[in-house]
């Protein structure tokens, strides 16, 4: 049994909302994620999948600690040593920075278009004051080679790159440091499909390599089939599915998840759509009492709307948080395509 590297436990962040005017009252608070937990192994892949909103991209980025989390605690162990990451003073955090990083979803705006990709790949090194003269240079070239770019486009700035080639620029400036965890945020939704492949394939190619373990966040559930090892279900801020890749697509538990699934295309127009989830996602400002997807779901009880389901072992490898396992029966299983 392999140790992980990343533990998460009861991650939240909350945002407070202010009233207009000179005092700027507290008047809420918006729960973007609200006691999220799960592991990651070294030389994992867990996709972390929902509709936009479900609070994704504020948890890695709390988990990163490029936000402050309200409450919770995030473990990285590096070495033999555990480090809590979200309450550790940042002079300490600056010091295993080179260890996480991350690829951002847009490769356009995550280039600063001023510099060359020579500056922009190397910049870490120089930051962290791990490489300089020539050996930064050899270093910046043979990164580019490993992504599949040429030593000459060091000299080149991010306007001369298409899409993909300008996301293999950010995995190489995040790869330059030898991290043990990386955290890819949607790293090909704005890539055109025909590229989404190569990358995805170059990050397999690089974790083998590297060693790497990858939070990777997505809502392309047939990106996420194909690199992802377990996948987790993100709803309003809470967890709502945990489960190996394989079982999640051909079994899927939760309601919610069985909707996302029905939701990806299919191509041959005999297939409808199973089952289409109605309405949008819960408000963090103002989310439901209960199960947050109650009011969507077509399995809704009177419990749902009075009690919150928490995440709980299905069986050796499967959480689910539904009240349909506390005594009552399972949806059915929709086999997926």
């Amino acid at each position: 049994m392999k140790e992980s590297i990343l533990e998460v436990r009861n991650l939240c962040k909350y945002f407070p909302l202010h009233c207009k005017g000179f005092f700027q009252r507290v008047t809420g608070t918006a729960k973007a994620v609200d006691g999220v937990s799960f592991e990651l192994t070294q030389g994992e892949t867990l996709g972390l999948v929902g509709e936009s909103g479900s609070g994704k991209t504020t948890a890695v980025r709390s988990i990163l600690r490029a936000l402050r989390p309200t409450s919770g605690q995030v473990f990285f162990r590096l070495n033999g040593v555990t480090h809590d990451l979200a309450t550790m003073k940042e002079r300490r955090l600056k010091r295993l920075r080179p260890k996480m990083q991350m690829v951002f979803q847009d490769p356009f705006s995550s280039l600063n278009p001023r510099m060359t990709v020579g500056g922009i790949v190397g910049e870490p090194l120089v930051i962290h004051k791990v490489a300089k003269g020539s050996e930064l240079k050899d270093r910046i070239a043979e990164m580019l080679v490993k992504v599949g770019l040429k030593p000459h486009h060091a000299m080149r700035y991010p306007h001369a790159f298409s899409g993909g080639q300008r996301q293999r620029i950010g995995i190489a400036r995040a790869l330059i440091l030898h991290p043990a965890l990386l955290v890819a945020d949607e790293p090909v939704s704005a890539l055109d499909v025909s590229v989404q492949a190569q990358v995805i394939n170059l990050l397999a190619d690089l974790q083998e390599e590297f060693h790497l373990a990858i939070l990777f966040v997505a809502h392309d559930l047939a990106v996420v089939k194909h690199i992802c090892k377990r996948v987790a279900v993100m709803y309003a801020g809470r967890l709502v599915e945990v489960a190996p890749t394989d079982n999640l697509f051909d079994s899927p538990q939760h309601p919610y998840t069985r909707g996302l699934l029905s939701a990806v295309p299919y191509p041959d127009p005999d297939v409808k759509m199973r089952f289409q989830i109605p309405g949008e996602v819960a408000d963090p400002t103002s989310l439901p009492s209960g199960c947050s997807f109650h009011p969507r779901c077509p399995n809704r009880s009177e419990m749902c709307s009075s009690f919150r389901p928490e995440l709980s072992c299905l069986s050796g490898t499967r959480s689910v948080a539904c009240h349909l396992y506390n005594g009552g029966s399972p949806p059915t299983s929709v086999p997926h395509h």
